[in-house]
């Protein structure tokens, strides 16, 4: 016959507890104790209870020690982690039915960290993956020791303001005729509520995704005409922000009067971020929305149009008097109030008249004077002349506007003025460049 001892506590010779039952409770050792495996043996019961059940609904609560076969075949999985944890609390989820590329699973920290981040809600959105996640404690919160993945499941975003504003168009006009002024580039916008141009409100700030590139391309002035009529180089160039979620481009501006050889109709001016002044009765080209205003009209062989603005359609020409440039917009994103984007001038037999506020060139009246160039990077358009040289438009430029502790992990080319005003960091690109958002 077989023999059974039956006891509650196990003691050493010292008279310490080894083990003691108490209830339902088994306890192992005593308080500061090593409890150690022999080397070759297994620890059978302990670890991770896997669920016999296939997850397979929207929504899940996940509990510490616990593994979870998750099924996304037909919908997108949200895990719930526990709302408190303990150094050493493990979860698994696997991807049951290597769905995750098409439905993915989210995982909901409930006010954890994870990966050391409060947010975004980590996604898994690869076929097959097996995550093994270990609580490390309140500063780095829930960490995978295994993802089958080496990225950053809590990517953090950096917001971003700016100012962007297309090269000024530059300037020309028709045979015989006094020529009107170039438009002014497309000015968008999105700095503390300040407008965009062509009466556009303030758009949103920008995302950019960690360890991502933007490209800054600022685009160049308009040429002035070779010769009368000839325009056909003088739209300005768009500049713009460029990446991953990130698309925003503000059109060049348009050069002033068409000529029959450049196409279109002759003596309208060319459409643009904001349009170019008309030259011999002509229409002013048309602004783009939300970026500029039209150019103005012309007076028959007398008098240009003046280029649009940002923030104004340009002058109509009034007799012999050519058209003023449409007014810019004004800026605080660097700091301090400064007017961009303002129509080239336009000429006129008996009068030139300004160029907009904001980098719009001066007509001229006089033959044989030139007109005078739109400002460099603010977008101003070129201004009109008779005989004497057409005004160049301004080139553009690039603002980008963030707090000062997040720019401090960028990395940017091209050389960009930097500054700081409270808080943020400013970098004002004048050229081509880039931006990335280093982790």
């Amino acid at each position: 016959m077989t023999s059974i001892l039956k006891v509650n506590t196990i003691q050493d010779v010292d008279g310490n507890n080894i083990i003691n039952e108490s209830g339902n409770t088994v306890t192992i050792g005593k308080s500061g104790d090593t409890i150690q495996v022999a080397s070759g043996a297994s620890l059978v019961g302990a670890g991770i209870e896997w669920q016999s059940s296939i997850i397979t609904a929207a929504t899940l609560t996940a509990e510490a020690g616990k593994g979870y076969w998750i099924d996304t075949s037909s919908n997108a999985c949200t895990a719930t982690l526990p709302g408190s944890a303990s150094v050493g609390d493990e979860i698994y989820f696997v991807d049951y039915a290597r769905n995750f590329g098409t439905n993915a699973l989210t995982i909901n920290q409930n006010s954890l960290n994870y990966q050391g981040f409060s947010s975004p809600n980590p996604v898994y959105d690869t076929n097959g993956q097996a995550i093994n996640i270990v609580y490390s404690g309140a500063t780095k919160g829930w960490i995978p020791t295994s993802d089958d993945d080496v990225t950053l499941e809590t990517p953090q975003t950096l917001t971003v303001d700016f100012l962007n504003i297309g090269g000024g168009g530059g300037a020309t006009g028709t045979s015989n005729n006094w020529s009107g002024g170039g438009g002014a580039g497309g000015y968008r916008n999105s700095y503390s509520s300040e407008t965009s141009g062509g009466g556009g409100s303030s758009e949103s700030s920008l995302t950019f995704l960690q360890d991502t590139v933007y490209t800054i391309t600022v685009g160049a002035g308009g040429a002035s005409a070779t010769a009368s009529g000839d325009n056909a180089t003088t739209q300005g160039s768009d500049s713009s922000i460029i990446g991953t979620g990130v698309s925003i481009t503000s059109a060049g501006g348009g050069g002033s009067a068409i000529s029959s050889s450049s196409g279109g109709t002759p003596n309208n001016g060319r459409d643009g971020g904001s349009g170019g002044g008309a030259t011999g009765g002509g229409t002013g080209g048309a602004g783009t929305s939300n970026q500029g205003f039209a150019g103005g009209t012309s007076s028959g062989t007398n008098g240009g149009g003046g280029g649009g603005g940002a923030s104004a359609v340009g002058g109509n020409a009034s007799g012999t008097t050519g058209g003023t440039g449409g007014a810019g917009l004004s800026s605080s994103i660097t700091g301090s109030s400064v007017a961009r984007g303002g129509g080239g001038g336009a000429s006129g037999s008996g009068a030139g008249s300004s160029g907009g506020t904001g980098g719009g060139g001066d007509g001229e009246r006089a033959s044989g004077n030139s007109g005078c160039n739109g400002t460099a990077n603010t977008g101003g358009g070129g201004a009109g002349s008779n005989g004497g040289s057409f005004g160049l438009g301004g080139s553009g430029v690039v603002i980008l506007r963030a707090a000062t502790a997040d720019f401090a992990s960028v990395t940017v080319t091209g050389s960009p003025t930097s500054s700081t005003s409270g808080s943020d960091t400013i970098h004002v690109f004048t050229g081509t460049g880039s931006i990335r958002y280093n982790s």
